[in-house]
């Protein structure tokens, strides 16, 4: 078997590869050069540099496996590589102690001023009292997204004997007492952090997470860190922030665009900033490296894909019946892990009718792969969904009844805190995904695209107004289900629409009296 690989890899993984196939590191290559190099390759292996679009994708006719040594898969068309059966996986630990350890040293020499006080006396002055700084023990630290590197920093800085704020909607109470973190909202963290760092995927929810108004929420003096990717935090409302006085400090290793050449931030002394290092260590590309070479000789040996993004380790014979469930399955977690308002310690999903007679465990991991993507984005795959949800002490319950009422199978799932519950059913007709019921409110809805869900009060003038809102900001509304209940009673409403939401608009809708909420989930790429 032939694996090709277009971006530069570590020798420790190209070792393995050379050990049970035939190798080529042709690095560099443009598109057309790929599309036409990748014939006859059964595994293309790729870093950052490689842009695998559909034009190269449609052009492998032999390829069984994408391998990205390191985080995520951004610059991979996994929708493409998916309807040509092919396994997309990467590397999502490979680099997370380096990630997490580059994050407390930007902290420290932020604190410090290092960087501008070695700059000062490489340049013959001694100016001591220019660079005074400050001690991080006692200081609060706001963490944005406890996931696998945000829990590694917050043990770090607990070792610095700091004090812990956490922000994350899918990690249970019980995981925050571990780490020693208190769970707030993030404009909590703004009012009462001393630094703020971020460690979220970049999707549509987390995309300018620290914008103006949490800026505006800050104590003066704040410092601000982001390890993680560009966007998360708004960087022209930073350098506002920053000339204002508000923000003290900042320590950016990653931007929007990259090389960052054009960015506001590069101008002020008070902010330290790195080329995108946080996974340039010598021991993280030796890890990613080894991984993903370790994934491809798996898989092209007819084993499972340890950390596959897009398709679940299912038999052939099973895969024509369950195809369409797990389907519906990770929509459904996707749909419910945006509807849920609060932290959620418990997952239950239950299966009534003849798919309680199946093998269920590849829905069940599909239902948390979808759950979890709000809070890990593209490091979790169908092979540690369940892993990360046990981390997250987040319990997993699934239970199994013959029985249907209206439909000869559903699914549901059911999160719950306390007392506080979001469910959510689903079928399947035909071979399409079809949500059922919403809570308690029936619904017929085929979940696509945007989809703005909204619990309303069943009375005269409240359907046609939210719609006028929409239709005043220009978005078209493709669809309309409406749930039945008595007069007065409260039942839910879901719009299709084609064009993204806005906040403000949102808040528009929630203002139109007799809508309770209205959130908006989207079932499409939101990078």
């Amino acid at each position: 078997m032939k694996v090709l690989v277009s971006d530069s890899l570590s020798n420790e993984g190209l070792e393995i590869l050379k050990e049970h196939f035939n190798v080529d590191v042709c690095t560099g290559l443009s598109e057309d050069e790929l599309v036409e190099k990748i014939k006859g390759y059964d595994a293309l292996v790729i870093r950052s540099g490689t842009q695998v679009t559909q034009r190269i994708i449609e052009a492998a006719d032999n390829l069984k496996i994408i391998g990205r040594a390191g985080v995520g898969v951004d610059n991979v068309d996994v929708d493409a590589a998916t309807k040509k059966g092919i396994i997309v996986t990467n590397a999502p630990e490979g680099n997370m102690i380096s990630a997490a350890e580059h994050t407390i040293a930007m902290m420290m020499a932020m604190s410090r001023n290092i960087p501008q006080a070695n700059a000062s006396l490489k340049a013959r002055e001694w100016k001591r009292n220019k660079f005074m700084g400050v001690e991080v023990k006692g200081k609060t630290l706001g963490v944005i997204g406890l996931g696998r590197i945000g829990s590694e920093v917050a043990k770090r800085a607990s070792g610095l004997e700091m004090n812990l704020m956490g922000y994350d909607p899918f990690i249970s109470e019980k995981r925050a007492k571990e780490l020693g973190v208190k769970l707030a909202t993030v404009n909590e963290i703004a009012k009462e952090a001393d630094y703020i760092t971020v460690h979220t995927p970049l999707i549509k929810e987390t995309r300018n997470i620290l914008d103006d108004e949490q800026f505006g929420l800050m104590k003066k003096g704040v410092r601000i860190l982001n390890c993680a990717r560009g966007g998360i935090i708004n960087e022209e409302a930073l350098a506002r922030a920053i000339e204002s006085g508000k923000v003290g400090g900042a320590a950016i290793d990653v931007f929007v665009e990259e090389p960052p050449f054009g960015s506001p931030l590069l101008n002020f002394d008070n902010v330290i900033v790195t080329p995108h290092l946080g996974a340039s260590t010598q021991e993280a590309q030796v890890n990613v490296a080894i991984d993903i070479a370790k994934e491809v000789v798996s898989v092209l040996s007819g084993g499972p894909a340890k950390n596959a993004i897009n398709i679940p380790s299912v038999k052939p014979e099973a895969m024509a019946v369950l195809a369409p469930y797990i389907r519906l399955a990770e929509l459904m977690g996707k749909i419910a892990g945006q509807l849920v308002d609060s932290n959620y310690e418990k997952v239950e999903i239950a299966y009534n009718g003849e798919i309680s007679g199946k093998d269920t465990r590849p829905l069940t991991v599909s239902a948390l792969k979808g759950l979890l993507e709000m809070a890990v984005g593209s490091g979790v795959n169908y092979v540690n969904a369940p892993t990360l949800a046990k981390s997250r002490k987040i319990a997993v319950v699934e239970s199994k009844s013959e029985s249907a009422e209206e439909y000869s199978s559903t699914v549901s799932i059911r999160l719950s805190s306390g007392e506080t519950t979001k469910m959510i059913a689903g079928t399947v007709v035909g071979d399409e995904p079809k949500i059922v019921s919403v809570d308690e409110d029936k619904v017929d809805i085929f979940p696509a695209g945007r989809m703005i869900f909204a619990k309303h009060i069943n009375k005269p003038n409240v359907i046609g107004p939210c719609c006028m809102v929409l239709g005043k900001n220009n978005i078209n509304i493709s669809g309309m289900q409406v749930g039945r209940s008595e007069v007065g009673g409260v039942t839910m409403m879901v719009l299709n629409v084609d064009t993204d939401v806005s906040d403000a608009i949102l808040d528009e809708v929630r203002k139109v009296p007799g809508i309770l909420s209205a959130k908006l989930v989207t079932l499409q790429n939101t990078k």
